[in-house]
């Protein structure tokens, strides 16, 4: 065997090692002492303060999220966060250019300083290279389109995209044409999310 083949096995050998290793999803969490058997969290995410991570059973984090929870994050039952999503609860970018080397030692309330949990209603859908920030609170069955950056409150089953984020729709009608194929999934439908006027 030449060399460039037996590298390229090893190549091979060692990525399918890797990805079974870390970047394998594995059912199974826990959150605030309740065990979530259905929720699912790729290694390969970031999350810090992670004892401010409130979650429900089915959430799905996908891999490459930076999560960060020091002013408390909850996800509720179902929430899926694709890949490449960050969520702040804080921002310093102000405060620091303003009080500089002062930053570090400054006591009390800092100039500038941004800060607010993060809350995401059921069955919420987060697509690719999303950021939300601080003080954010989404309602349930929101759909957030690739590359949104979202800031503010918004109602149960917004779609939201753009920078900055905004209504562009409504997910109810999505899932109206996808009932009306399959009447038998309604119930399922309805138990979360319920009948509400569309």
């Amino acid at each position: 065997m030449s060399g460039i083949g037996w590298r390229a096995r090893l190549n091979r050998l060692r990525r399918r090692v890797a990805r079974w290793l870390f970047f394998r999803m594995l059912f199974g969490e826990a959150s605030m002492g309740r065990r979530l058997p259905n929720t699912r969290i790729s290694a390969a995410s970031c999350i810090e303060h992670e004892d401010r991570l409130t979650l429900g059973d089915h959430v799905y984090i996908g891999p490459f999220n930076f999560i960060e929870a020091s002013g408390g994050i909850t996800l509720e039952e179902g929430v899926q966060i694709t890949t490449h999503v960050s969520i702040t609860t804080h921002s310093s970018h102000r405060a620091m250019r303003v009080l500089g080397r002062e930053y570090v030692a400054w006591t009390g309330e800092r100039p500038g300083w941004v800060a607010g949990p993060v809350h995401i209603g059921a069955y919420s859908f987060i697509g690719p290279q999303v950021l939300i920030e601080a003080g954010t609170r989404l309602g349930r069955g929101t759909l957030v389109r690739a590359g949104s950056v979202v800031r503010g409150e918004f109602p149960d089953f917004a779609v939201l995209d753009g920078r900055p984020a905004r209504v562009v729709g409504d997910a109810r009608q999505r899932d109206e044409a996808l009932l009306q194929r399959h009447p038998e999934l309604r119930a399922h439908y309805d138990a979360w999310a319920g009948r509400t006027e569309r």
